[in-house]
């Protein structure tokens, strides 16, 4: 029990630094390049991901605490809504602003949520295979 409040907040704070360092790449980029079109993007984005994986590894917890056997399904479901909370982002990105910046938005989204994917399956899967 112990162990899994450990994983959960070690998940957390992994993708916590993940997003922090994203950012700032997003940041020094729209610098240096002097795009200041980026800068909604970079803070949807990691709004998104800190809430996601706030809420991912919170909910991972518990369940690995009261049914451990129905991770697989927990696995499934989460990726499954986290890919549809993101679609729906990605729709109310495209209402409020408009088509324009869309490309950017998706551009800078898309690098967010994959790179915190690859951290996902890449924790999860360690972690699975020890036990």
């Amino acid at each position: 029990m112990d162990d899994i409040k450990r994983q959960s907040f070690r998940y957390i704070r992994q993708q916590l630094q993940i997003v922090v360092a994203l950012s700032l790449v997003g940041l020094l980029v729209m610098q240096v390049w002097h795009l200041d079109t980026i800068l909604v993007p970079v803070v949807v984005s990691a709004v998104f991901m800190l809430v996601v994986s706030g809420v991912y590894g919170k909910l991972w917890s518990v369940v690995a605490t009261k049914s451990p056997d129905n991770l697989t399904t927990f696995y499934s479901a989460t990726s499954g809504f986290r890919m549809l909370l993101a679609l729906m982002t990605m729709g109310v990105y495209y209402l409020i602003p408009g088509r324009g910046t869309m490309l950017v938005f998706v551009l800078v989204f898309m690098a967010f949520y994959m790179i915190c994917l690859a951290h996902h399956t890449i924790f999860f899967a360690r972690l699975t295979n020890r036990s």
